[in-house]
């Protein structure tokens, strides 16, 4: 690829707002901008008098240039978060997305499930969250178990019960399950609120429930009344508990510490006075970013691409208004199909607040610091021992089976801050004989390595759990590599018993040994990263080898196909529930007729 002509490229920028990407010669986006001026804006990058180090090192990697115009700033900051989203360039502050926050679910079911739930939004129905931890999960769960009688039990518990079970007598599910415990509409009712309840709406679940209360004593239906009067009594008591003093009612407070390249932002939730709940976001910060950039794009992130949950509050509190904050506010907006408005407070209860989120964000940056430098002495060391001007990237490689059944090869990755969890693959392997550990390590160095085409993506040292044997079939891998960069491969062989300090270090083919004190920082950091290899291996392994024997039993069944196993773990929830069942009752399941289930029944407790 020729080198960039930016005088040439600028000549035939546009003036109005919009998107640019930014491109390096292997093709990947380094930097996604926007501007309310696409020709000002990218003009100024490569002006003489540029003093910022960060523009200089990202404008010295563009090779190309693409554009894409919008209809307004609002659009434009709208796109730009998305193809950030898309792309992760290595030059934009990135929000790390955790897929694992946890949500309170409500399915949408005839008769739905309130639950939590983890990781992608797969399922259908309303999501609730995210919450700061799962233990926040569980005890909002718990106060709407004792308040509304909504079933929190598995499908395939529900689907297969012929009366009521305990939670129904204690007064904590309206069993839906079983006919003639509770209407339909009934349900319903229970579940609308519920969800009203999670949106912060307490009090109008409350004005419901009374004027419940009030038509069924009227209709001297008084069970029934009875039953709103308890459920009031009972939600009272726990937005009580709750409440915080003063009167604010629906506000996000960020607040954000930077030092050392290292960033730390705390988002405290306060919804209908309660405090909801607050967590501490730790966002990607490439070197020489300003504070302004870093809260900006962590806003428009945050919410932008919904990681700030589905309830969106009225006000959001920041640390300082930015120049983009008006666009933002818009944007935000949007995206709420309601105002809202973005503060920096500088006195009263939301100034107080502010000061208790910017706390929390300093004590999780201090902790951060001090956990890098205590890694960076790690890392300091390891240079040292392999002779290296620098290590940016470091990978290892394991392998797990039980007798050779079930194979999964691991790699992990760190980065100067520690482990990159968000780069750990798994492989299972493939043609490769039982047993065959040499077989499986090429196997998996050619999952991973056989298409890489940046040099950013190849490790400075490439770890493999083992001794020589394993050692060689790497060294192997990369003796044609057809890239400039190839890592350092050194073998961790365990020494005697398998005890830790006692590891050799092969390089080299063998031929050289070392061997590290007990107490080296650098040997602490290769058994971290050997350790977390091992330990992502073996969880993969014995998930492989569960749904191996959950399948096996029943795969064993003559007549018994893959539609018809996935009906019977699905109908009773398990395995277990399917060795526990009678033949009756696998003859209600679709596709199961009587014939059959008796046969099932027969081969699995009658094996004898």
């Amino acid at each position: 690829m020729s080198e960039f002509d930016a005088s040439q490229f600028l000549k035939h920028v546009t003036t109005k707002p919009g998107v640019y990407r930014m491109y390096d010669k292997s093709g990947d986006v380094i930097y996604v901008g926007k501007a309310k001026n696409l020709k000002n804006r990218l003009s100024s990058y490569f002006r003489k008098d540029v003093n910022s180090v960060k523009t200089k090192a990202l404008v010295a990697q563009i090779a190309n240039i693409e554009v894409t115009i919008t209809g307004s700033e609002t659009e434009a900051l709208i796109l730009e978060n998305n193809l950030i989203k898309e792309f992760q360039p290595k030059y934009n502050i990135l929000l790390r997305d955790d897929k694992s926050y946890p949500y309170i679910l409500v399915t949408d079911h005839k008769h739905p499930r309130l639950t939590m739930h983890r990781g992608s939004k797969r399922f259908k129905g309303d999501y609730f969250g995210p919450f700061p931890s799962a233990g926040a999960v569980w005890q909002s769960l718990r106060i709407m178990q004792k308040v509304f009688p909504v079933r929190q039990c598995e499908d395939g518990f529900y689907k297969v019960r012929s009366r009521p079970c305990l939670q129904h007598q204690l007064k904590r599910c309206s069993a839906p399950c079983v006919e003639g415990y509770v209407t339909d509409e009934q349900y319903q009712e229970q579940v609308d609120l519920v969800k009203t309840f999670l949106s912060g709406k307490s009090q109008d679940v409350i004005d419901a429930m009374i004027e419940k209360m009030e038509r069924a004593s009227a209709q001297m239906h008084f069970e029934d009344a009875a039953f709103y009067r308890d459920q009031i009594l009972a939600l009272r008591k726990v937005t009580e508990q709750q409440h915080v003093s003063g009167s604010i009612e629906e506000i996000d407070v960020i607040a954000f510490a930077i030092d050392k390249g290292l960033a730390s932002v705390h988002v405290l939730y306060i919804r209908d006075q309660k405090v909801l709940g607050s967590k501490n976001y730790g966002p990607k910060v490439p070197a020489n970013s300003e504070p302004g950039e870093v809260i900006t794009s962590f806003i428009s992130q945050f919410y932008l691409n919904g990681m700030g949950g589905q309830n969106i509050p009225k006000t959001i509190i920041v640390p300082e208004m930015t120049e983009d904050m008006e666009q933002l506010q818009q944007a935000i907006s949007q995206v709420r199909n309601a105002k809202v408005e973005l503060v920096t407070p500088q006195r009263g209860e939301k100034f107080k607040y502010y000061q208790l989120a910017q706390k929390n964000a300093e004590i999780d940056l201090a902790t951060k610091l001090a956990d890098g430098r205590a890694i960076s002495s790690k890392y300091k060391e390891l240079k040292e021992v392999l002779k290296l001007p620098s290590i940016e990237r470091m990978e290892c490689f394991d392998i797990s089976h039980t007798f050779g059944e079930h194979p999964i090869a691991s790699c992990v990755v760190f980065g100067p801050e520690g482990p990159v969890k968000s780069e750990y693959r798994r492989y299972n392997v493939k043609g490769v004989k039982g047993g065959d550990d040499y077989g499986a390590m090429a196997f998996a160095l050619n999952k991973r390595y056989a298409k890489v085409e940046s040099v950013d993506k190849v490790p400075d040292i490439l770890f493999i759990d083992g001794g020589k044997g394993q050692l060689n079939k790497a060294e192997a891998f990369f003796a044609d590599w057809h890239l400039d960069k190839a890592p350092i491969i050194v073998g961790i062989a365990k020494g005697e018993g398998r005890k830790p300090g006692l590891e050799t270090l092969y390089m080299n083919g063998g031929e050289i040994e070392v061997h590290l004190e007990k107490s080296s920082s650098a040997l602490h950091l290769i058994q971290h990263i050997r350790d977390e290899s091992h330990r992502f291996a073996i969880t993969g392994h014995r998930n492989k080898r569960g749904k191996a024997k959950t399948q096996s039993v029943l795969q064993d069944i003559p007549g018994v196909g893959a539609k018809r196993r996935q009906a019977l773990l699905k109908n009773f929830g398990g395995l277990q529930g399917v060795l526990g069942a009678k033949a009756e009752q696998l003859a209600k399941v679709p596709g199961i007729s009587q014939q059959l289930a008796n046969e099932i029944h027969a081969f699995l407790h009658d094996k004898d």
